[in-house]
């Protein structure tokens, strides 16, 4: 490739950037524009400079390296550069990224910037890659979500949420403090939320189990639920069977 792959670092041991740079250094293509090490500069350095190329830990302080890939507007190539263990990576082989296990080699490093150049030849400087790794199914259940509005980012623990709200292709998370708007289905959430703490009452509303102060019936076979804090939420008749089967009523 004649043009050079612009490149971010987004890594939070020192030791670990150096050594990427120097090994980077190396490789003509490659042309390293900044270096970040938390994921809160990482959104804001890649969403403003727009690389080809995000080299990126997962294990960081603040928010980890899954959680920055869910607040960037631009969508750069990916390699993951962590010290996971194999087999938690086996779970990305079928995603676009390609990932190195520290301590990785110069000519580890070097495959990987070559399979991501040849990527961009053929698909262009876009990935998919974001799409499918927050979507990717997880071993725990959520207990946080992280959420960018402008130019602050929230994370929202998720034993505060009282309801989440559908949004065509986003969602509305409601807490004590206030709403967040989040780019996710309520699909995702459905399955990321422990059932036994948060049921989809409605096509649009998941609730927590706990804010649910009673159920009254406003039709024949029309329920609401009436939160803690006086908000009414309708309910569907599957919410019905779904509120009946987790209360026990």
């Amino acid at each position: 490739m004649s043009e050079k792959l612009t490149t971010i670092i987004v890594e939070d041991e020192e030791l670990a950037r150096n050594l990427l740079k120097s090994f980077l250094g190396e490789i003509e293509n490659v042309e390293i524009i900044a270096e970040c090490e938390n994921g809160f500069e990482g959104v804001k350095t890649i969403n403003e400079l727009k690389p080809d190329l995000v080299f990126l830990d997962i294990q960081m302080p603040k928010i980890t390296g899954f959680e920055m890939l869910e607040l960037l507007e631009h969508k750069p190539q990916i390699i993951f550069a962590t010290a996971y263990d194999q087999f938690a990576l086996k779970a990305f082989e079928f995603n676009a990224a390609d990932y190195l296990l520290k301590p990785y080699s110069k000519s580890r490093l070097l495959e990987a910037v070559e399979k991501v150049a040849e990527r961009i030849k053929k698909e262009g400087t876009t990935s998919e890659v974001i799409e499918k790794i927050s979507n990717f199914p997880r071993e725990d259940f959520l207990d946080r979500i992280v959420v960018k509005d402008r130019h602050k980012i929230h994370i929202v623990p998720v034993d505060q949420v009282k309801y989440i709200e559908s949004m065509d292709d986003y969602v509305m998370i409601y807490d004590a403090k206030g709403h967040y708007l989040k780019q996710k289905t309520m699909k995702y959430f459905e399955a990321a939320l422990n059932p036994k703490n948060f049921i989809r009452i409605h096509r649009s509303y998941i609730v927590k189990v706990d804010e649910i102060n009673e159920i009254q019936q406003y039709e024949k076979e029309s329920y609401i639920v009436i939160l803690h804090d006086k908000t009414k939420l309708k309910v569907s008749k599957t919410g019905y069977r779904n509120l009946k089967s987790v209360l026990n009523f």
